[in-house]
């Protein structure tokens, strides 16, 4: 007999709510959209409805692994646990956090306990593979690195896209269910869509105006844009912004002709581009992984905001707008200490950090360079670097020699293999859900959270409970310290913080009283239950009873509508001078190297990526309903390069860069522009010893293999994943 549950998708960003239907067995037979969800109204995706499959996966690891006589062979959680403890320690020890850890309440919870136990400044995320650039334009101009403006876009007239492809990726950095109908919604209503990208990607091809500028000469691009608004008197009041007229001042070089050139975009369609924003009734610009994985990713990422603000479109309604999720730590307004990097720098090449994190590309140098501070272990949580970080090769080989590992996955694939232990968290269907991150990246403010539908087997630990053993491994406690110890003595530090806060509802209280009132039947729930208390929308442990707590959200299981985005400046501006820094020291101080770069003689051929709808970086792939069709790696090239390079449609070709070369299947299209070709992220599925049969079938080609890790934004220590050189032939 069947039953049905609901689930918040932890499949991409869209967070969109799904009916599940489970049989008696607790096996997922069934995923459709959930009508009722408060944000997603029914919608689903391909990867939303293959979720039963996932959930099911065989390859999926059920228990621990751990290397006995050289083998990876099935174990004890106990036994698992206790060569976790005797193979850590404390010293040298890298952290490398994966996407899927964004995707889940453990993810979101424990990694922070685990680094702070560890002491450790060794991070590493994928964040210097994708969106680190915005972070840190973001922590520069508002103080805040967390300080995302996403495009308000129910209500927008302009939404101008760089470097992005909703329809596809389903969204990114600006949580929207049902992206593809909020931009039919927008031009429904009059509004206008206009896509900058060098693929004509499906986005693209319902713009209203599609520009396919060089990759990676966004930020020239978007700066001959400020240009126009300067030197046309296009820019409008603003207030709370220091910084207006340095702007103009930089931005004076960056003529729409000087620019043309280097973009390969007419001067006078530049200058289209900045009129129309400028006139619409409301506006918002948006970038995405297309403009951060780039030589000047944040300078593209600033001048998106720059662009915003100048036209007048920060923080009101059909602008850019800050959410404010039902977790957020209320703060009183007024000056902080703003934002900097570098306060550490890693040992090899000296790489600042930024956000506590150094650049993924340089895990590898860190692990096999010898020296005083080299790192001896890895602890990798829902990451594979050897796909997802340039040059593969050289990482695998580095995980291979280091003295221990540890990875959570529920994968063996081409990381988890070096580990000396891994441990698996529990099937999607057995894990409760909160999206910690997204709802702060919301275009439409709401909370929801779904229980576990399937409970976990006798013994089986999840993953809030695997992470946190690890947190007291980490911090020296016994390898069978009861996990609830890392719950407690979260919630006691923060309880003690609110309480000490003279603006906290609970200032003055009993930590300790205030900690027994909290509902929840595991750590995670509890810790959940008090964010929200403590939150925005909360009760505040009685003071507004009408507030959110974890029992009240329990009550709503498809969720809670807290409403259209809401102006929130200058509450959120947590820098010095407590206004908008529209000209960072740092930030101007990168310019010239963009100036420079204008006048430089453009690559002959360049390398792009691309978004699948049914996959997720190196995620899906090993999901039999998902593979096959457009999912497929393959090298796409514009018809007049093709019979240049002497290239055909379903033949093979060698691609060369400067960190290796590859061989992959041509698929010749007319949707890029000449010069470009483009080839998908997270493929390379054939190396020995995983345990992934679908992947391994259909393994495709590591672009990042093409990449030595040696080019880099240095503002946010971003790979640059596209708009490098390449070299194409055919394969003999």
């Amino acid at each position: 007999m069947s039953r049905n549950a609901l689930r918040i998708c932890p499949l991409c960003e869209a967070t969109c709510g799904l009916t599940l239907t489970i049989d008696d067995t607790g096996r997922v037979t069934g995923a459709r959209g959930d009508r009722d969800d408060v944000f997603s109204a029914g919608f689903i995706c391909p990867k939303g409805a293959s979720f039963g499959a996932l959930d099911a996966d065989p390859d999926r690891l059920t228990a621990p692994l751990v290397r006995r006589d050289g083998e990876l062979r099935e174990a004890s959680w106990e036994e698992a646990f206790a060569a976790v403890a005797a193979g850590l320690g404390r010293d040298g020890v890298a952290v490398v956090l994966g996407n899927p850890n964004v995707h889940t309440m453990a993810g979101a919870l424990y990694p922070p306990l685990i680094v702070r136990a560890l002491n450790s400044r060794a991070v590493f995320s994928a964040s210097t593979v994708d969106q680190m650039p915005r972070q840190v334009a973001n922590g520069y101009l508002y103080g805040d690195p967390l300080a995302f403006p996403v495009p308000d876009l129910d209500r927008t007239d302009h939404l101008l896209m760089i470097g992005a492809n909703p329809l596809v990726s389903n969204g990114s950095i600006a949580t929207a269910a049902d992206f593809p109908g909020r931009l039919k919604a927008l031009r429904a209503r009059g509004g206008r869509l206009v896509v900058i990208d060098p693929h004509r990607t499906r986005t693209a091809r319902i713009a209203d105006r599609h520009v396919a500028p060089r990759p990676g000469t966004d930020a020239a691009l978007l700066l001959a844009m400020v240009h126009v608004l300067f030197a046309e008197e296009l820019t409008a009041p603003v207030a709370d912004v220091d910084g207006v007229e340095d702007v103009r001042a930089l931005v004076q070089p960056f003529t729409p002709e000087a620019a043309a050139g280097h973009c390969g975009v007419d001067a006078e369609e530049i200058r289209t581009l900045a009129r129309e924003l400028a006139a619409a009734p409301t506006a918002a610009v948006y970038g995405r992984v297309g403009s951060t994985t780039v030589e000047f990713g944040t300078l593209t990422s600033w001048a998106v905001d720059v662009l915003n603000i100048l036209t007048g479109n920060l923080d009101r309604p059909g602008g850019a707008m800050f959410p404010l999720a039902a977790t957020a730590k209320v703060r009183p307004p007024g000056p902080g200490k703003g934002f900097r990097t570098g306060r550490w720098h890693s040992r090899v090449s000296g790489h600042p950090e930024v956000m506590s994190e150094f650049p993924l590309a340089s895990l590898a140098e860190e692990l096999d360079t010898p020296g005083e501070g080299r790192l001896r272990a890895v602890l990798t949580v829902g990451t594979n670097p050897v796909l997802s970080a340039p040059d593969g090769e050289r990482l695998s080989r580095a995980l291979d020699a280091c003295e221990f590992m540890v990875s959570v996955d529920p994968y063996l694939n081409e990381t988890t293999r070096h580990a000396d232990v891994i441990l698996p968290p529990p099937r999607p269907v057995q894990s409760g859900h909160y999206d910690f991150l997204f709802s702060s990246l919301a275009v439409r403010n709401n909370v929801r959270y779904t229980p576990a539908a399937v409970p976990l087997p006798d013994g089986r630990p999840d993953e809030c409970e695997i992470l946190a053993r690890l947190a007291l491994i980490a911090g020296g406690l016994p390898a069978d310290t009861d996990p609830s110890v890392a719950d407690a003595m979260a919630v006691d530090f923060a309880l003690k913080q609110a309480v000490a806060d003279e603006d906290s509802p609970v200032h003055g209280q009993d930590p300790a009283a205030l900690a027994a009132r909290l509902t929840g039947g595991t750590g995670a729930e509890r810790r959940l239950d008090m964010m929200l208390r403590l939150g925005p929308y909360g009760e505040g442990f009685g003071a507004d009873p009408e507030g959110l707590t974890l029992d009240k959200l329990l009550a709503h299981p498809h969720g809670i509508d807290l409403g259209p985005l809401r102006p929130r400046l200058p509450a959120v501006l947590r820098t010095p001078s407590g206004r908008v820094e529209l000209c960072p020291a740092p930030l101007a101080a990168d310019v010239p190297r963009l100036r420079a770069a204008l006048g430089r003689r453009p690559e002959d051929l360049v390398l792009i990526g691309r978004r699948h709808l049914r996959s997720n970086n190196s995620w899906m792939h090993n999901v039999a309903p998902l593979t096959g069709g457009s999912n497929r790696c393959t090298l796409q090239v514009h018809p007049g390069d093709a019979s240049r390079l002497g290239l055909t449609d379903g033949g093979g070709a060698v691609v060369k860069g400067e960190g290796g070369e590859i061989t992959v299947e041509v698929e010749v299209t007319s949707d890029l522009r000449p010069g470009v070709v483009s080839l998908p992220h997270g493929w390379g599925h054939d190396r020995a010893g995983t345990r992934m049969g679908v992947a391994a079938a259909r393994p495709g080609a590591n672009v990042n293999q093409l990449l030595d890790g040696s080019r880099l934004d240095p503002l946010s220590g971003t790979s640059v994943l596209n708009g490098f050189p390449v070299q194409v032939a055919p394969l003999s």
